[in-house]
């Protein structure tokens, strides 16, 4: 359980993209009564990664859609990464959005804690380091060259910790003993086939693909530095704007979270095939039936954010030197995920405490 008055994180030089970027827009987002209206149309980010499987299955078996009903539709816009995603949430382009916890939490810092809420969980696990098969320990890592998705995201910052813990330096400017390179997933597959990168912590389908297709091998399994296998690889975040003035949208989409999710667990040959065949429609790329059933076992789908795991996400980025401590109560608000859950007959989420 996260007390309310937890000091956490400001991810210093990673958030000061979305801090411009929501300068001047700040009150007009924030301001207005809590209305209770429909909103007409719900948008939604997401990405095509496997990490964000509740999203592609609720858009595919429109679970999202039969939740909110006749009165309000549904818009998605796919993104490769987070910070554009956030961009569009704290720009009012997006009502609500899958994404990283910590790229979530940028955003939350960005616009000072009034912009956006945690308001359930998605994906957990699905996160690895692959390597080059010649490197068979972190000591061979001294001198390499990996890729995460994008500085200070979750994979970024999982990364430079766990070199921090073995005794190599990796600097926030890419240098140091080893220099870990930001860019698009894709781009990483490539560079790691023509042999111009070392390896690289990415999140799901996109490991699968380098050890299959590109001969890597698993050096780090996430999922192993975490008490029990459990970290937050994705969750649901909503404008609090929206979630002020439609909160019963942001209780449809969370109806539709628990459909896809329930059907997920309940029917998982088929959720892989369906994830597969979405991530090909999105993409034009289509995953071997290899690559998915490989991603799909490194995670599984969670409605519970594990928020008790986010101040060692905190504890991690402060360690590699990209952030400072902040206040950010208000983070989370799992209340009507909670309520949810109990009308359902399920246990309720831990919650760190409501949203002022």
């Amino acid at each position: 359980m996260i007390r309310s008055g937890l000091r956490w994180l400001l991810i210093a030089g990673v958030s000061g993209w979305l801090a411009a970027s929501v300068a001047g827009v700040g009150s007009a987002l924030v301001a207005g009564p809590a209305a209770t209206a429909r909103a007409g149309t719900v948008r939604l980010g997401f990405f095509a990664n496997l990490t964000h499987a509740t999203a592609l299955v609720g858009v595919a078996k429109r679970y999202y859609e039969q939740a909110l009903g006749s009165d309000a539709g549904l818009s998605t816009q796919v993104y490769s990464a987070g910070p554009a995603e956030m961009t569009a949430l704290l720009g009012g382009q997006l009502d609500a959005a899958y994404v990283g916890p910590s790229s979530a939490l940028n955003a939350f810092l960005a616009s000072h804690g009034r912009q956006l809420r945690i308001v359930a969980g998605a994906t957990t696990g699905g996160a690895e380091l692959v390597v080059r098969p010649s490197i068979a320990s972190a000591a061979d890592l001294r001198g390499r060259t990996l890729a995460t998705p994008q500085k200070g995201n979750t994979q970024d910052v999982a990364l430079r910790y766990w070199l921090r813990e073995q005794g190599l330096r990796a600097d926030a400017d890419g240098t140091g003993e080893v220099s870990v390179v930001p860019q698009d997933a894709a781009t990483t597959l490539d560079q790691f086939k023509a042999g111009r990168l070392d390896g690289a912590w990415l999140p799901e389908p996109w490991a699968s693909r380098l050890v299959l297709e590109a001969g890597a091998r698993v050096l780090v399994d996430e999922r192993s530095l975490w008490p029990g296998g459990r970290f937050a690889t994705t969750n649901l975040v909503v404008s609090a704007t929206f979630l002020s003035a439609h909160p019963e949208e942001v209780r449809a989409l969370i109806d539709g979270q628990l459909a896809a999710d329930a059907w997920i667990r309940a029917h998982p040959a088929d959720a892989a095939r369906t994830i597969g065949d979405e991530i090909g429609r999105l993409t034009g790329q289509s995953l071997t039936p290899a690559e998915t059933a490989r991603a799909f076992a490194e995670l599984a789908v969670t409605d519970d954010p594990l928020a008790d795991t986010m101040p060692s996400t905190v504890d991690h980025a402060v360690a590699v030197g990209l952030s400072k401590k902040v206040d950010v109560t208000g983070l989370y608000d799992l209340s009507i995920l909670n309520a949810e859950l109990k009308a359902r007959g399920l246990p309720p989420v831990p919650s760190p405490g409501a949203a002022p």
